[in-house]
């Protein structure tokens, strides 16, 4: 008789671990911004756990250092903590060069 094999999958990139950094684009103007605004990781993180998303100093570090991907809920919240817009976290000076 014929013993089927296993289908091996390759994991999809949202998967940990399968995603190398870059993981976001924004990261930097986050940096840009909030250095900018005179504001510390710790001051934006405080803001944006006021704004009701629980982040850590840690976590936003990972975020600027485009360690760590970002959510579209996540994008709106960072954009209102810094008192812009998320059209302007996505500026073409974010987006790398070909």
């Amino acid at each position: 008789s014929e013993q089927m094999k296993p289908t091996i999958l390759a994991p999809s990139s949202s998967e940990f671990g399968t995603m190398h950094p870059p993981r976001n684009i924004v990261g930097p103007v986050v940096r840009r911004i909030r250095d900018g605004k005179g504001l510390t990781q710790e001051a934006l993180a405080a803001k944006l756990n006021c704004l009701g998303w629980d982040i850590s100093r840690e976590t936003l570090a990972k975020i600027e250092s485009q360690i760590r991907w970002v959510a579209d809920f996540e994008l709106v919240k960072i954009a209102a903590a810094l008192e812009t817009t998320p059209q302007a976290l996505l500026s073409d000076t974010a987006l790398p060069t070909p």
